[in-house]
């Protein structure tokens, strides 16, 4: 260990939702600990996409911290579903009022982490080749923060600019007057899209593959309904957490079976829940996530939708998804079908016509080239894992992380690696993670964390890790529930499919409330599935 090496008992990587509560609960231990961001402030998720539109599409009641109820009293949302601006600012208080940023290094990029087996702790170094030494090490890295930059042919020759959503300009972009192209269509494109037009001179819209997507239904917080809320909030905190995916109980799921409903309730039900808005379309029939024949028939309304609100009848044709609802995330939009009715705005399908890449002036196709003052990339995340990859984290014997997930990345919980001592990833893959609403998921996991560390210490461990055959068997149950849905049918970022070369494996687990409850038995069991060391 080097003079200048701080030695602690944690390292956080990250200062979003995951790491701000884990740095929270270490110091409520007693524990000494460093978050490492690589942004200049907290947020996380919500620093880094700032371009236009991006909005959560969990409902701000519920997407928000319930660990501290005084926190859950005084801030009050805007909207029914938060904006951006609004999370960001929302993060800032929570870091001002724990004051989180006394114990974060900000503008500090991770490169690398390696554990030390004699020492038996983590050396973690920065880019600029700083260093600090901790028993422990959190990676709060973020399911979405990896943007995925395609390897676009052209790149180097345009001469415009070019901007990606997930690292947005903080200054904003104005395209007023400019013609504006935009590749992707996926969720980031489906926020952003309407209000790029409502600038620009003309829009190209690029589109590989149609989404679907259920409007927002987005609109000012009632305040009678935040009153009532904050009123009982355990209550509602209570019920979420029996819900799959840890939100929305509000809005209970008809588990009736689309297949049995006549057509007039199931024209009903998917009406009612196409305008509650966004993912509570999914609670229309309890069967729609699992069989294929019944997922038809919720397809089939969205295009019915889509084909109503797109005047033109071959752009319509071109925008019907030919998936099945919820393989990938519903998209939750506020005018994008409509957005193509504008004269100004133009749709490619790079399924006719594939793109070849980037020119000096443009974007061309096999048939045609399009002169544009701006690219935008709305091309997604390298998720769940892409910014672990990023860093050099290495276990025993020197193992990369990168060479143990060579096959797709495989957990215990999707909180421990094999091989890897001490380390823990915040919804890493194998957890609920991204198919629920990710607070409740952060903060369950940091809880998990820190009673592990307490318990360690108390018990006298040093090191705590996953066994390779509590690994192979959590892998396999992870894949056996995935198989029994309608995910894996497409090619989704929840895959990996989105990032070429990149195993194509099922990475989040679904199932809220028996995932918490395997983690509950787990500790209970003594740490089963775990090897403690003295």
């Amino acid at each position: 260990m080097t003079d200048n090496t701080q030695k602690l008992d944690l390292i956080i990587v990250g200062a979003g939702f995951a790491g701000m509560y884990m740095l929270h609960r270490a110091r409520q231990q007693g524990l000494t600990a460093k978050v490492l961001e690589a942004g200049s402030d907290v947020g996380g998720t919500w620093y880094w996409n700032r371009y236009p539109g991006a909005r959560c599409d969990v409902e701000s009641l519920e997407y928000s911290y319930q660990f501290d109820e005084a926190l859950q009293q005084e801030w009050q949302w805007s909207q029914r579903y938060s904006p951006q601006p609004e999370i960001l600012a929302y993060c800032q208080h929570v870091a001002e009022r724990f004051d989180l940023r006394r114990d974060m290094e900000f503008n500090t990029r991770v490169a690398s982490a390696h554990f030390d087996e004699g020492a038996r702790c983590w050396a973690i170094t920065a880019e600029d080749g700083r260093r600090w030494d901790a028993q422990f090490a959190v990676m709060a890295t973020g399911c979405l923060s990896m943007p995925n930059v395609p390897d676009v042919a052209g790149a180097d020759a345009y001469t415009g600019p070019i901007y990606h959503t997930g690292r947005w300009p903080k200054e904003g972009v104005d395209f007023t007057g400019k013609r504006v192209a935009v590749i992707g269509t996926g969720s980031s494109a489906i926020q952003s899209i309407p209000l790029i037009a409502k600038q620009a001179k003309s829009l190209t819209v690029f589109q590989r593959t149609p989404n679907h997507s259920v409007p927002a239904q987005n609109r000012p917080l009632d305040p009678t309904l935040e009153k009532a809320v904050k009123a009982n909030y355990a209550d509602l905190r209570a019920r979420n957490a029996q819900e799959l995916v840890g939100f929305g109980a509000r809005h209970p799921t008809n588990q009736g079976s689309v297949l049995e409903a006549s057509p007039e309730e199931r024209q009903a039900q998917f009406e009612y829940h196409w305008q509650l808005g966004g993912l509570l379309f999914m609670r229309a029939f309890g069967d729609t996530g699992l069989s294929t024949e019944a997922n038809e028939y919720a397809a089939e309304f969205i295009r019915g939708k889509i084909k109503e609100k797109v005047k033109d009848p071959k752009t319509a044709r071109k925008l019907l998804p030919d998936t099945a609802v919820g393989c990938k995330r519903l998209c939750a939009d506020s005018g994008y079908f409509e957005t193509f009715n504008e004269p100004h705005v133009t749709l490619v399908d790079l399924r006719e016509t594939p793109l070849k890449g980037l020119y000096a002036d443009g974007v061309e196709t096999d048939e045609a080239r399009y002169e544009v003052d701006a690219v935008v990339f709305a091309t997604g995340f390298d998720a769940m894992t892409g910014a672990l990859a990023r860093i050099d984290i290495r276990g025993r014997s020197g193992q990369a992380l990168t060479e143990a997930w060579v096959e797709g990345p495989k957990s215990y919980l999707g909180l421990q690696v094999v091989g890897f001592p001490n380390l823990f990833t915040v919804t890493g893959p194998g957890s609920p993670s991204v198919l629920t609403n990710m607070l409740p998921s952060i903060e369950q996991h940091v809880r998990f964390i820190g009673d592990t560390i307490a318990d360690l210490q108390a018990e006298g461990y040093a090191t705590i890790e996953a066994e390779p055959e509590a690994q192979e068997a959590w892998v396999g149950h992870v894949n056996e529930v995935g198989d029994a849905t309608i995910y894996p049918t497409c090619n989704s970022w929840y895959v990996g499919a989105n990032i070429p070369g990149k195993p194509r494996v099922f990475m989040p687990y679904l199932g809220f409330p028996a995932y918490c409850e395997k983690c509950d038995a787990v500790r209970a069991a003594g740490y089963e599935g775990f090897h403690r060391a003295a």
